[in-house]
C-alpha cells in the first residue's frame, strides 16, 4: 500500500469512528487479503458466493458458526456476529445483539402485538414493520444492533391463560397469518432481487402455547396435536408467513409435538417448512432447544446424537452453544456428514449475504444512510400513538357515558394500579422507549385530575389505599379506573391460573363505582382476556375500555378516546371467556374442537361452545355503521384439474380436495357499502365470516371462520365501498379428520355484521382435449 493510500485509509477510519459508523463485517475493501475472494463479489449470485465461502472453511471454523454467537474467521476477514436480536413491537435489547446508549438511547416502542392486532389493519402492521426496520438498520450502522431479528411471535392464542398471549396477534389463524406476512414484509423490505433490509423470523414452530402451568413447563411438554388441528390451526400462520411473507427465518420451539422435539422433527422442518413451503432462509432453534431435548426431554442418548438429530431434521442455527460445542465430535464419530453441516451454513450465510454483510462498507449500501436521526423521529412516535388509538377496544358504553366532555367533566379522578405506569404499557420483549405518556398524564392534558392508586400494585393484596381512592371519586365529575395486569401476572415462564382481576381489584372497582359522583369508566391493561362479568353487568360501571399494553404513547391514546378526540374502532382479536370455563379445560389439552364425551367445550370462537364475557370481534364505536351488500356472486364454479372424473365428487354435500382444484386466481369477490350513520367520523373493521355447509362430510368444519377483513375510515354521514377478495382454496376450505383440506360443495353463508349472503359452490371438471 502506498503512503498516500495508507493516509487515506487512516482518514476514512477516523471519519467512520467519529460518526459512530460500523466497520465492515466482511469483504472490507481496505483488506487486500479478501479482494480476490469470489464470495466478496457482490455482483455474483448469492448461492455461488455462499458455496465459495463454505468451501474455504475448515471443519473447526464451520462449527463455530453454528451458534448465535458466531465466531470470527480472521484469515478470511470475517468478523464475529451475534444473531440474536428481537423486534417484537420495536427494536428491543432483550437479545444480546442489540443495545442502547450513546447516540441511540432508545427506540420507538409500539403497542404490544395483541393491541396492534385489534386494529384489524394490515397496512398499519406493515407500516410498523417498516419503521422498526428503519430504526434497526440505523442502530446496526451505528454499531449498536444486529440485522437478524427473531420476531414476530405468531403462535395461536389458544388458551386465555398463556402468559405470552400478549405477544401474539390473537386466536384466529387467518388474522395471525396476515399479521405475520404484513409485519415481515415491513421488516424485510423488498428490492425485487432478494435483498433484505433486516431478516425477520416467525416463531415458535409449532403448537407452542404453554410456558409453566400446573407444574408442567414448556421444556417438558409434549403437545399432542391431531393432523386436523395441525393443518387447520397451528400450521396456518407459519405457512402464510413463509409463503406470503417470504420470511427469512423460522424458529422451532422447545416442546415436543406428538413425541418428537420440534427442533428434531424432519417432517416439520425439512419436509414442511423447507420442502412444502419452500423457506428461502434458515431455521433456528429457540434458545438452547437442542440442549433441552437432550438434557430435559432425554430424547437423544448423547449430545452428539442430539446434534445429528437436529441438523438432519433441518436445523441450521442454534440459539446457544450446543451445536458449536458438539458438532465436530458428531462428524468425527460418523453421526453426521460434513456436507450436512455445509448445508446448514449455506442457509445462514446466504441470509447474511442478502443483508449486504459481505458487500463491504455498510455506509455504501442501500440502507447505509440511516443513523441516529432516523430513530425516535416525530413521525415514528406519531405512528406509535396512532397504532394505540386504532387498537384500543370499547367494550361497553352505557348511556352513552363516553366520550367525556371537558366542559362537564372539569375534574376527573384517575384511580388504579395502572393509572400512572410507563414500562407496564410496553409489555414484554420491549426495549427502551423514546418517552412515555402515562394514563394520568394523558387525561391531565384534557382536564384537571386527582390521582389515587387504590392498590399498591396490580396484585392488590389489601385495601389500605381504598378509602383515598373512594374519596377522590366522590369529589370528581368523572372517575377513570385503570386496572388490569402486568408482567408480574402474565409473562414468559408465567401462565395465569385465573381469568379474574388479581387480588382485590374487583372490590376496588365496585366500591369506587358506587361512590363516584359522575360516570365511572373502567380501563383495562392486559395481554390476555379478563373475566370482568361483574363490571359488564354493573350499571354503575358506565363504560369499559380494553387497552392491552398500548405502547409508549398509550396514556395519550387512552385519553384521546375517553374525550372523543379519537373514535374507537378496535375489535377483540380473542374470545373473553368466563372464569368457570377453566374448570373443564386443562391447558395441556390441544384439541380445538369440542368433545361431547367429557364436556370439553373446544377453543376459540371457531369451535368453542359455551358462554362468553365478550366474543371475538367485539368492539363498539361512538358512531353507527350500516352495512349493505353491493355485489357478490350467488354461485361460483370450482374448476377441477381435469384428471378427475365428473362423478359424485361434485355433488352437493360432498367436499373436494383442494389439491384437485385449480386454485390459481380462484377468488370470491365481495363488495360492501359501509355507511357512517352517525355524527362522528370513525373507522370500521369489516369482518367477513364464512359458515360452510354442515351436511355430508363437512361436519368437521368450524362453526364459523373469518375469511377476510378490512379496516375502513368513513366520515360522518358518508359511505365507502369496500372490496374483499376471498381466496376460495385457502379460506372457504375446511380440514377433515385426516388433515386433508377440502372445499365443501353446496351453500356457503357469508356474514358481515347483520348482512348475510349465500353463495353456492359447484365443482366443474375441465375436460382435457387431446390434439
Amino acid at each position: 500500500m502506498t503512503a498516500g493510500a495508507a493516509t487515506l485509509a487512516v482518514l476514512l477510519l477516523l471519519i467512520r469512528l467519529a460518526a459512530g459508523a460500523r466497520e465492515p463485517f466482511a469483504c472490507d475493501p481496505k483488506d487486500a487479503r479478501t479482494g480476490g475472494f469470489p464470495f466478496c463479489r457482490a455482483s455474483s449470485p448469492i448461492p455461488d458466493r455462499a458455496r465459495d465461502l463454505v468451501g474455504r472453511l475448515t471443519l473447526q471454523e464451520k462449527v463455530k458458526l453454528l451458534g448465535n454467537d458466531a465466531a470470527a474467521v480472521p484469515r478470511l476477514g470475517i468478523r464475529g456476529y451475534e444473531w440474536w436480536s428481537e423486534a417484537l413491537h420495536g427494536v428491543s435489547n432483550v437479545g444480546p445483539g442489540t443495545r442502547f446508549g450513546g447516540d441511540f438511547p432508545g427506540a420507538t416502542s409500539f403497542p404490544q402485538v395483541i393491541t396492534t392486532a385489534a386494529s384489524f389493519n394490515a397496512s398499519l402492521w406493515e407500516a410498523i414493520g417498516q419503521v422498526v426496520s428503519d430504526e434497526a438498520r440505523a442502530m446496526y450502522n451505528g454499531g449498536m444492533g444486529g440485522l437478524t431479528y427473531w420476531s414476530p411471535n405468531i403462535n395461536i392464542l389458544r388458551d386465555p391463560r398463556w402468559g405470552r398471549g400478549q405477544e401474539t396477534p390473537g386466536e384466529d389463524p387467518v388474522v395471525v397469518g396476515q399479521y405475520a406476512a404484513s409485519y415481515v414484509r415491513g421488516l424485510q423490505g423488498s428490492d425485487g432481487g432478494g435483498q433484505l433490509k433486516v431478516a425477520a423470523c416467525c416463531k415458535h414452530f409449532t403448537a407452542y402455547d404453554l410456558d409453566n402451568w400446573n407444574g408442567i413447563d414448556r421444556f417438558h411438554f409434549n403437545a399432542r396435536v391431531s393432523k386436523q388441528d395441525m393443518e387447520d390451526t397451528f400450521a396456518v400462520p407459519f405457512k402464510m408467513c413463509v409463503m406470503d411473507g417470504k420470511v427469512a427465518s423460522v424458529m422451532c420451539s422447545y416442546n415436543q409435538v406428538n413425541g418428537i422435539p420440534a427442533c428434531a422433527d424432519p417432517k416439520l422442518l425439512g419436509k414442511t417448512v423447507r420442502g412444502a413451503w419452500r423457506l428461502d432462509g434458515y431455521v433456528v432453534s429457540d434458545c438452547d432447544s437442542v440442549g433441552v431435548f437432550y438434557d430435559k426431554q432425554h430424547y437423544a442418548s448423547t449430545p452428539q446424537q442430539a446434534v445429528a438429530d437436529a441438523i438432519k431434521a433441518g436445523l441450521d442455527l442454534d440459539c446457544g452453544p450446543f451445536l458449536a460445542t458438539h458438532t465436530e465430535e458428531a462428524v468425527r464419530g460418523g453421526l453426521l456428514n460434513e456436507a450436512e453441516v455445509d448445508g446448514a451454513l449455506l442457509n445462514t450465510l446466504a441470509v447474511q449475504m442478502r443483508l449486504g454483510m459481505f458487500d463491504g462498507e455498510p455506509s455504501a449500501q442501500p440502507y447505509g444512510v440511516l443513523g441516529p436521526k432516523d430513530v425516535c423521529t416525530p413521525a415514528h412516535q406519531e405512528l406509535a400513538l396512532e397504532a394505540a388509538r386504532q387498537g384500543i377496544v370499547l367494550l361497553k358504553n352505557q348511556g352513552p357515558a363516553l366520550p367525556l366532555s371537558t366542559r362537564r367533566h372539569r375534574t376527573v379522578a384517575v384511580v388504579g394500579p395502572n393509572s400512572d405506569v410507563t414500562v407496564t404499557m410496553i409489555g414484554n420483549y420491549a426495549g427502551v422507549a423514546c418517552g412515555y405518556t402515562s394514563p394520568l398524564q394523558g387525561v391531565g392534558k384534557y382536564t384537571k385530575t386527582t390521582h389515587q392508586q387504590g392498590c399498591a400494585d396490580v396484585a392488590c393484596r389489601d385495601d389500605k389505599l381504598f378509602e383515598a381512592a373512594i374519596e377522590a371519586a366522590r369529589g370528581a365529575d368523572a372517575t377513570v379506573l385503570v386496572m388490569g395486569l402486568d408482567q408480574s401476572i402474565e409473562a414468559e415462564f408465567k401462565d395465569r391460573d385465573s381469568l379474574l382481576l388479581p387480588g382485590r381489584q374487583q372490590e376496588l372497582v365496585s366500591k369506587v363505582a358506587t361512590a363516584s359522583k359522575g360516570p365511572t369508566v373502567l380501563v383495562l391493561m392486559s395481554g390476555g382476556p379478563v373475566d370482568i362479568s361483574f363490571a359488564k353487568n354493573d350499571p354503575r360501571v358506565a363504560a369499559i375500555l380494553w387497552a392491552g399494553y398500548p405502547g409508549q404513547a398509550g396514556g395519550a391514546a387512552i385519553a384521546d378516546i375517553l374525550f372523543g378526540a379519537t373514535n374507537p374502532g378496535g375489535k377483540l382479536p380473542m374470545t373473553w371467556y368466563p372464569q368457570d370455563c377453566l374448570v373443564s379445560v386443562p391447558m395441556t389439552v390441544m384439541d380445538m374442537r369440542p368433545t361431547r364425551s367429557n364436556l370439553y367445550p373446544g377453543r376459540t370462537y371457531r369451535f368453542y361452545r359455551g358462554p362468553v364475557v365478550y366474543p371475538f370481534g367485539h368492539g363498539l364505536s361512538y358512531t353507527r355503521f350500516v352495512h349493505a351488500l353491493a355485489a357478490a356472486p350467488a354461485a361460483l364454479a370450482i374448476p377441477l384439474d381435469g384428471r378427475r372424473p365428473a362423478n359424485s365428487t361434485a355433488a352437493p354435500g360432498k367436499a373436494i380436495r383442494v389439491t384437485h382444484a385449480r386454485c390459481a386466481g380462484l377468488s370470491l369477490g365481495v363488495q360492501l357499502d359501509v355507511q357512517n350513520a352517525g355524527s362522528r367520523d370513525g373507522a370500521d373493521a369489516v369482518l367477513v365470516y364464512s359458515m360452510a355447509p354442515w351436511d355430508g362430510r363437512a361436519r368437521w368444519a368450524p362453526r364459523r371462520q373469518l375469511v377476510g377483513f378490512r379496516r375502513v375510515h368513513v366520515a360522518a354521514g358518508a359511505r365507502e365501498r369496500v372490496r374483499i377478495n376471498i381466496h376460495v382454496c385457502k379460506f372457504l376450505s375446511v380440514v377433515d379428520r385426516s388433515g386433508v383440506r377440502r372445499i365443501p360443495m353446496g351453500e356457503h353463508k357469508l356474514q358481515i355484521g347483520n348482512v348475510q349472503h349465500s353463495v353456492s359452490l359447484q365443482a366443474e371438471t375441465l375436460r382435457v382435449i387431446k390434439s
